[in-house]
């Protein structure tokens, strides 16, 4: 039993090593066991500038413990580092993108911060809302608050002026007026991995979830140049051309030797680099010959991307996915649409989703249920035909409760200075009367 203690210190220490608890004491041990149930639980704490819990348990005393083993031991390990220190504007912006990276955004989106104060001030209260509006603004003035982070953005297109007759316009000023900064994520927390639409599949109850439009890499668009050279001495000359030429960015290449002495030489290079490049292999003959230019395609994001798809751990009726849907939203009405040949009764066993007005992203795919805020009259038809049920909640009633998600999750990553405070007055526009 003290060898398996011994390997878990051993294991903690793993863990710490290169944290900011890395030269914590181990200020509190505390063990208790049974021998009619034969288990044994391990308590540390440890204290440093930030805390570090770790409870094992194990059903034989015999065995080593293990930190990385989950059975037969279930292991949880937490570690905060949690501050009461002041937060600036900027921290709280690198805590939003950690949640929900802005790189994952749609091309056509509006994310990120819309509307940065002119004073520099501590960020003490920050608003939580779907939608901003004048009612949510007015919320916000009355309780001084530093930053709204809105689900939608506020500010979409383009603007030539800032008049108060308009009334996005005129929040803004009002934010401006008020240094309120004005944040929104929109794209982002749907694609994210664990983001809305993660949650919005999960009110129908556990499954296998897979992403119906895949995330792929923000990283800069690359090309690959594939061409000969006639010897080592001839690659030698071009490699060295072309990181000359290129100095600022980093290229990658790959040369085989052919049967016939010939360099097969393929090269990896971003986007602004192709225009030298070219000119630099076009200047001699064998890779001028040679050249072809393929665009590289960029890696995909696991578990990123827009709309989720759930193969259900246990199917259940329609009927029983209504009730849960409305719970899971808090709402007492959804809207139905039955697919042909479907009754309250028909078994459920996929589900796709997509948060807001998920028409484009859900059309075609294969499943018996599909869950949105809103559709089209003609994609409801289409889905109904193709015999799948469709459940629509209205736009913003099938995000809105993730922000009690977000919240939570703002409290664990933001020092205690900051109050996190969900709107009140925040409402989708349309309701059931």
């Amino acid at each position: 039993m003290l060898t398996g203690y011994r390997t878990a210190f051993r294991r903690v220490l793993q863990f710490t090593k290169g944290r900011s608890c890395h030269k914590a004491i181990f200020q509190t041990v505390t063990f208790s066991s049974s021998s009619y149930f034969k288990s044994s639980v391990l308590t540390l704490t440890l204290f440093s500038p930030a805390s570090f819990h770790c409870t094992i348990r194990s059903n034989l005393f015999s065995t080593p413990l293990h930190l990385s083993h989950f059975s037969p031991f279930s292991c949880s390990i937490s570690y905060s580092s949690r501050s009461t220190s002041l937060m600036d504007l900027k921290e709280v912006l690198e805590v939003l993108d950690q949640l929900g990276p802005l790189s994952l955004a749609e091309s056509w989106d509006n994310v990120g911060l819309l509307v940065e104060p002119i004073k520099c001030r501590p960020i003490r209260t920050i608003l939580l809302t779907n939608d901003l509006t004048d009612s949510v603004m007015s919320e916000a003035e009355a309780m001084n608050c530093d930053m709204i982070i809105s689900y939608h953005p506020p500010l979409f297109r383009p603007m030539k002026r800032l008049v108060l007759k308009d009334w996005k316009q005129q929040l803004a000023i009002r934010a401006i007026t008020a240094g309120i900064a004005v944040f929104s994520p929109h794209t982002a927390w749907d694609s994210v991995k664990g983001g809305l639409n993660d949650w919005l599949v999960g009110g129908v109850g556990s499954g296998k979830v897979s992403v119906l439009s895949q995330s792929v890499s923000s990283a800069p668009k690359s090309h690959r140049l594939d061409f000969t050279a006639r010897s080592q001495e001839e690659l030698n000359t071009i490699m060295a051309e072309l990181k000359e030429i290129n100095s600022s960015v980093s290229l990658q290449h790959n040369a085989v030797r052919s049967e016939s002495g010939v360099y097969l030489v393929s090269l990896i290079c971003p986007d602004s680099a192709l225009p030298p490049s070219v000119q630099v292999l076009l200047q001699h003959a064998a890779s001028s010959q040679s050249l072809s230019i393929l665009q590289a395609e960029k890696p995909p994001l696991p578990g990123h991307g827009q709309g989720r798809l759930s193969v259900l751990d246990e199917p259940i009726t329609l009927a029983m996915a209504i009730k849960q849907m409305k719970s899971h939203l808090g709402l007492n009405h959804l809207r139905l649409a039955l697919g042909a040949r479907r009754t309250l009764e028909s078994i459920v066993s996929t589900v796709a989703v997509c948060a807001g007005s998920g028409g484009s992203v859900l059309n075609g795919v294969k499943a018996d249920l599909y869950i949105t805020g809103e559709m089209s009259h003609h994609e409801v038809l289409d889905a109904v035909a193709a015999g799948c049920s469709v459940i629509l909640s209205e736009h913003s009633n099938s995000e809105r409760g993730f922000l009690s998600v977000i919240r939570e999750r703002l409290k664990v990553h933001l020092s205690d200075s900051v109050t996190v405070v969900l709107s009140q007055v925040d409402r989708d526009p349309l309701e059931v009367v």
